[in-house]
Formats: C-alpha cells, sequence, structure tokens
C-alpha cells in the first residue's frame, strides 16, 4: 500500500530555525576569553583556506587539499564584467563549458570535466551548487538556475572537484561553492550603468557598511535585453542582501535572496536554417523565474579547538513556462472522430510552485591525535521540498513565421505533487602525520525520498514512494616536501538519486516531453560515481601551476533516449556504466605590468557498457530507428580538449585592458550517441573577448566590453531531430521532413560601454 508523506509543516521549520539559533547561542555564551579567531573559508585570506565542507568552519590550507581546487576571488569577478556568472565559468576555469540548448544566456547549460549543472528539466544533473552553505539545486528536477543571484553579490568561487561524499547529492563530477560579499569585506556605496549592443541596458548598485558588531550588504540589478536574435529578450529583477552580528570570533548573518525575470529562448536551429541564424525554429518559448530565499547561518568557537557552524534556510521559487512545439501526432487517425489529426502545433504550459527547507549543523575539532595535529569535522544536514507540477497543453496552428498561434483553450495534461526529504550525516579528518604528510578521511550517509502523487484523478499509476540510501567514502594523502609544492592522491564516491523528473518518465511504452508530462515510474536505480584523481601543484616566485589526472567511473548511469517523435520526447533509462577521464593544467605567471594563465583541460568521457537507443533521426539508424551504442563511444556535448587563456596589460593602477580566449574542440550532438550520423559532428570553435577600465578620478570607472570580437560564426550545442519546415517559404510540410542536427548557436560579437561611481 502507498502511503502519503506528511507535508512539512511550518512549525518543523520554525523548530529547526530555533535549533541553529539555541545552538549558536550556546556557543557564543561558552566561547572563552582566549579562543582563537578562526580563518573563515569566505574571506579568501592570503594563505588561500579552502571551504572542503558546506558549512563555515576552520577550513582547509589548500597544501592539505587532495584535490585540484579551483578559487577566484571579486577582483577576478568584477574585473572582467561578465553579465553573469555562468558566462565567467564559461571563461575562466579548467574544464568548464557551457552550451546555449535554450538560446538564452541566463540559461545555459554549465559543464564540468562532463558532468552539468543547467536549469533544463529533466536534463541529468551531475554538479552540486552550493551558496552559502545552502545547496540550491532545486528539489524538482536537482537543477540550477543561473539567474537568480546577481554576480555583484560573489566574494568568491570555489570549484571542487571529484565525487567529494561531504558535499552531498549531486556531487558526481564537482561541487562549485559560491560566497556572497558583506558588510565588512565589501564596504562603501558603488552605482554602475551600462548598455550596447543586443539593446541591453543594466542599472546595478551595492551597498556595505558597518556600525559597531553589525554590519549590512546590500546589492541589485536591473537590466533589460532584446536579445541577439528573433525572440530571446530578457529582463532580469536581482536582489541580495544580508546583515551580520558579530561578537569575538563568533558571527551570525542573516540573507535574502531574491528574482524576478523573465526569459525567452530561440531553441536550436537546424542546419538548414542557418542563411538566418537569428530565426527562430518556433516561438514562443518563455521562461519566468521567481525566487524569494531567506537564511541564516552563523559560527562560533565552543573553545580554542572546538567550532560550531550551522545554518537554516527556506526558499520558495515558482517557474512559469510555456514552450510552443510541434504535435508528433499531426497527420495520424484520431480514434475517436476516424479522422485525420490536422493540428499542427501545441503550445505546452507548465508551473511548478516549489518550497523547500533546510537546517545542518557541523562541529570542527583541532585535537591532536596520537602526538600529530589533527582536524575533525563531524556535520548533519536535512533537506525537504515540496514541489507542485501542472501542465496544460494547447492546440496551434504555425503562421508564415513559425508561430505557434492558439486555436483553442489549455486542457489539462499532468497535475502531481512531489516531496523529496534528504538526510545526511558526514565526518572528514585530516591527520598530519609529518610536516610533510597530512592523511584526509571522509564519509557521508544519505537518506532519500521522494514521493509523487497524482492531484488529477486521472493519472493512479503515477503515486509512488521511492528510498534511496548510501554511505559514500573518499580518502586522500598529501605530500609537501617542501614549501610551494605539493603532490596528492585520492579516491572518493558520490551518489545522486532519480528526481521526480526521471521517475515519471521512466517508461518506453509511454514517452514524455520535456518540460515534463508525468506519466508512469518504473524503479530506477541511483546512480554512483567513484573518482581516482593524482595531482601536483606549486609555486616559485610569480610562477603559480597545477596539473592533475583524473578519472571518474559512473555506475547505472541515467541518459534521457529519444522516443523518436519530438526533439525533446522520450523516457529515462539507466544505461550502465559511463566514464570521464582526462588531464588538467593549469600555469601563471607575471612579466612585469603582464599577467598570463593558461588552463588546459582533456576530458575522455565515454559510454563503457553498450546499448540500443532509439534515436531514427541518426542516418545510421536501423529499419526499426535504433542505433547501436558501443563502449568506447564519446558521449555527446562534452569537447574533448579545452584550452582558456587570460591576458592581462595593467601598466598603471589608472588603467588595464585583458583578453579572454576560449578555445574548445568538435562535439557529438545529442542523439548521436554512437558518433555515426553524417551530421552528428560539430566543429571546434575559439572566441576571443576583450575587456577594459579607465580609472577618470578617484570616485568614476568607465569601463568596456567586447564579445566575440572577431564576431565568430560556432555553435556549442547540437540534438538530432527532423525539419518539418520544408514547405515554400519554410513553411509547415512534416510529409516531407528531413533529419537534421538542431545546433545551439553561440552569440555573435557584441560591445558594452559603462560608468561606475563609487562613494567612499
Amino acid at each position: 500500500m502507498l502511503h502519503r508523506s506528511r507535508r512539512p509543516a511550518p512549525r518543523q521549520l520554525v523548530v529547526a530555525v530555533a535549533a541553529v539559533l539555541h545552538a549558536w547561542c550556546a556557543a557564543v555564551a561558552a566561547q572563552t576569553s582566549e579562543a582563537a579567531a578562526p580563518a573563515p573559508a569566505e574571506e579568501l585570506p592570503g594563505v588561500t583556506v579552502i571551504g572542503t565542507t558546506p558549512l563555515p568552519g576552520i577550513g582547509t590550507p589548500l597544501r592539505d587539499v587532495p584535490a585540484n581546487v579551483q578559487v577566484f576571488g571579486n577582483r577576478d569577478i568584477s574585473k572582467q564584467r561578465q553579465s553573469n556568472l555562468a558566462e565567467f565559468l564559461e571563461n575562466n576555469p579548467t574544464s568548464v563549458t557551457i552550451n546555449a540548448s535554450q538560446g538564452n544566456p541566463y540559461q545555459p547549460d554549465v559543464s564540468f570535466r562532463g558532468f552539468t549543472a543547467s536549469p533544463l528539466l529533466g536534463l541529468p544533473q551531475g554538479m552540486s551548487v552550493f551558496q552559502d552553505g545552502v545547496r540550491i539545486n532545486e528539489p524538482f528536477g536537482d537543477v540550477v538556475n543561473w539567474d537568480l543571484l546577481p554576480q555583484s553579490a560573489i566574494a568568491g568561487i570555489q570549484l571542487i572537484p571529484g565525487s567529494n561524499p561531504v558535499f552531498g547529492l549531486n556531487t558526481l563530477g564537482g561541487a562549485l561553492s559560491v560566497i556572497t560579499k558583506s558588510g565588512l569585506s565589501n564596504p562603501g556605496t558603488a552605482v554602475e550603468l551600462s548598455g550596447g549592443s543586443f539593446g541591453r541596458k543594466t542599472l546595478e548598485f551595492e551597498h556595505g557598511s558597518s556600525a559597531g558588531p553589525v554590519d549590512w550588504f546590500a546589492t541589485g540589478n536591473v537590466s533589460n535585453d532584446h536579445g541577439w536574435a528573433q525572440h530571446n529578450p530578457s529582463r532580469v529583477r536581482q536582489f541580495f542582501g544580508k546583515m551580520g552580528y558579530r561578537e569575538g570570533a563568533s558571527d551570525l548573518e542573516v540573507s535574502l535572496t531574491a528574482a524576478d525575470n523573465r526569459l525567452e529562448g530561440t531553441q536550436t536551429l537546424p542546419l538548414a536554417f542557418l542563411d538566418d541564424r537569428t530565426q527562430a525554429y518556433t516561438f514562443p518559448d518563455t521562461n519566468i523565474n521567481k525566487l524569494v530565499m531567506l537564511s541564516l547561518k552563523g559560527d562560533a568557537p565552543l573553545t580554542r579547538d572546538v567550532v560550531f557552524g550551522g545554518n537554516a534556510y527556506v526558499r520558495h521559487y515558482l517557474n512559469n513556462n510555456i514552450s510552443s512545439n510541434v504535435n508528433d501526432n499531426f497527420g495520424e487517425i484520431d480514434p475517436n472522430t476516424g479522422l485525420p489529426d490536422d493540428v499542427q502545433a501545441i503550445n505546452d504550459r507548465a508551473e511548478i510552485n516549489q518550497t523547500s527547507f533546510g537546517v545542518a549543523g557541523q562541529v570542527t575539532l583541532k585535537m591532536p591525535l596520537g602526538g600529530m595535529q589533527n582536524q575533525l569535522v563531524l556535520g548533519a544536514s536535512g533537506d525537504f521540498g515540496q514541489a507542485k507540477f501542472v501542465q496544460d497543453g494547447q492546440d496551434a496552428q504555425f503562421d508564415a513565421a513559425r508561430a505557434a498561434i492558439p486555436i483553442g483553450d489549455f486542457e489539462p495534461d499532468t497535475s502531481a505533487r512531489s516531496s523529496t526529504r534528504t538526510l545526511g550525516l558526514y565526518a572528514m579528518d585530516s591527520l598530519s602525520l609529518s610536516d610533510a604528510w597530512t592523511l584526509t578521511l571522509a564519509g557521508r550517509f544519505n537518506d532519500s525520498h521522494v514521493s509523487i502523487r497524482d492531484l488529477s484523478g486521472t493519472s493512479p499509476d503515477l503515486n509512488g514512494d521511492h528510498t534511496f540510501n548510501r554511505f559514500n567514502p573518499a580518502v586522500g594523502i598529501n605530500f609537501n616536501p617542501v614549501d610551494n609544492f605539493t603532490t596528492y592522491a585520492s579516491y572518493n564516491e558520490g551518489a545522486r538519486a532519480p528526481t521526480a523528473i526521471e521517475l515519471t518518465c521512466a517508461d518506453p511504452a509511454a514517452p514524455c516531453k520535456l518540460p515534463n508530462s508525468f506519466l508512469a515510474d518504473p524503479p530506477l536505480k541511483q546512480i554512483v560515481a567513484k573518482t581516482v584523481e593524482v595531482g601536483a601543484r606549486g609555486r616559485d616566485a610569480g610562477f603559480v601551476w597545477s596539473a592533475a589526472a583524473y578519472r571518474t567511473d559512473l555506475i547505472d548511469d541515467i541518459q534521457f533516449v529519444s522516443s523518436g517523435g519530438g526533439i525533446n520526447a522520450g523516457f529515462f533509462q539507466n544505461v550502465g556504466r559511463t566514464r570521464r577521464q582526462g588531464f588538467e593544467f593549469t600555469a601563471a605567471n607575471k612579466f612585469g605590468p603582464i599577467g598570463v594563465v593558461a588552463r588546459y583541460g582533456l576530458i575522455d568521457a565515454t559510454y563503457r557498457t553498450g546499448f540500443i537507443e532509439h534515436s531514427p533521426n541518426n542516418s545510421s539508424a536501423d529499419v526499426n530507428g535504433d542505433i547501436d551504442v558501443r563502449a568506447g563511444d564519446r558521449i555527446p556535448a562534452v569537447p574533448r580538449q579545452t584550452l582558456r587563456l587570460r591576458l592581462d596589460f595593467e601598466p598603471t593602477t589608472t588603467w588595464s585592458i585583458g583578453a579572454n580566449v576560449i578555445i574548445n574542440t568538435s562535439i557529438y550532438a545529442r542523439g548521436d550517441e554512437d558518433n555515426q550520423d553524417v551530421h552528428g559532428q560539430v566543429p571546434g570553435y575559439t572566441v576571443v573577448n576583450l575587456d577594459g577600465r579607465y580609472r577618470v578620478t578617484k570616485n568614476v570607472e568607465v569601463f568596456a566590453r567586447i564579445n566575440n570580437l572577431f564576431d565568430r560564426k560556432y555553435a556549442n550545442f547540437a540534438i538530432l531531430g527532423e525539419n518539418v519546415f520544408t514547405g515554400p517559404g519554410r513553411s509547415f510540410d512534416p510529409a516531407n521532413g528531413q533529419n537534421d542536427s538542431f545546433l545551439g548557436l553561440g552569440t555573435p560579437r557584441g560591445a558594452w560601454i559603462g560608468v561606475r561611481y563609487e562613494i567612499d
């Protein structure tokens, strides 16, 4: 018998928050006068300290971290003047790429080492993302919405690779930790105004200050953009505010993140349409994202060697989506009327109304073990979410511009509720075996429960309860024979439970569309990741370098398999083993006023278990539309090689110019998992971006940016599908549809200029 799960009561949230407050107050009361203040990772001090756990604490010096961690500070982010966090990630870290699958600059898929953090509902996710210790992968689908946090709120970024179990679910290939600003670290007031290509106009402000033990910070962003293509404008409204209270070595912070964004996409475009890269295949396609998140974070020393950290949050997220789609049943006989279906298009309207909350606590103890220095971290967390998903369909016809014009009312398609509960216990211990050797041991036990209930009364098969649990271990060793040189080796495991989206779209006999029509829930296995990494890093005067080799094997990987209908129709299935392995090398140096950073990544992402996939738009498909995916075939959408170059020329403190060079090799299209389609391979590309600044006075700075300096025409994503607009003037003609590769196109050249006014 299926049991309906209880809805988390508001009283439970109040109790959880009160528990964190009580623990923090007790920690302050227990604070001794001789307690030393730890250096929290979020302050990014001169000796780089890495937040190797989600919550604040003492942190771990980089020399003792057995991973190729990448750290970027506020100066790196503000100097380059990108429009959003995802754009900064594309330009800088090693082994990071993005793709334009949704056709909007605020909604890209971000991939690290071949693992994805994406806003696309239903795309298998492989990275965990944290904002000040709060996991911001949405409970419904584990998606990451890059448009919800203003870039001006970010003080630093830490990208931790591997399957580090301490960071919990979704950490298959890495964890991204975003650290926000405070009034103490960023005092002053600034207003920034910019504008330029594609009708983009942006107004940004930030203010930080303190008085006695209290500090505060606030920043906001208002941006309007016509879009570089037809039908892809953006309207972005973002706000972040934080208030802190500090007494001695203890601090308590409360922050508010809010957003109200309207983002339109252009969809992917078939090769046959590339004579005009600005046109849309069909439209409209709109996402409205709204967020309010309140979070509480605190840490305090209980004694000289014991630090408590905790957080609590509540998050409400609302998404409204309208997408235009070709009717896959056009021309088929309607069993109710006995006549051919003459409806050309379906407008799908979906709403996700989600509330989530969580609480976590962590204790860090610095206590000798057998005469050796030792740091032990013990933590626990609970994350809970409720989401209501409603999807309606509306019949439509295409006009001459391929707009889906309604010819009927919206009819109910899906109405369901999902609830998620994830509990975690973790521990990490760093033991200094000697001055040169450090041993790290870690582990986490996760218990996840997903409950799904049909609200329409017409789909009882949708109802189900699914539980996943696993203990994931990790071990690492660091060897520091001399100052400024480190070698390391590590092994770690992580896991990801199937989401409600995947569990309700796992039946080959009942394929669904993305965004998702819930239909059935055959069981899926959770994904297990196992990562081995070896590497070294060093520093010699101004020269800094790092190198790493890694292999991550996934067991029971989940893939979205095409059903042979529309390019976004299919089902999820476990496809056996997959592998991401590679090599990373980074080198940086300064030559007087010139700074150079080079970051090279080799990513070999392949299937290790063969399977049969239905992909009728693939030119190598058999008469049944199936392709044979073999062990060793490359996973689509992952370039084998990437190179990032950053050049800075700063002759004086008054002005500077910089350049980012992005080089990616070719990728395969989704649907070409066997790597055999005639159009399945998408060429690599090189893009050059420029930025510069000039300080007119002490308080006034002028800045400029040019993206895609040489106006390179390229694509960073592709999916196989059928182009049904083959009639005169590209009119609707499915009888003569042609298999084609649909491309996610890169943005053409754009230039922007702005001014920043600062008040001390």
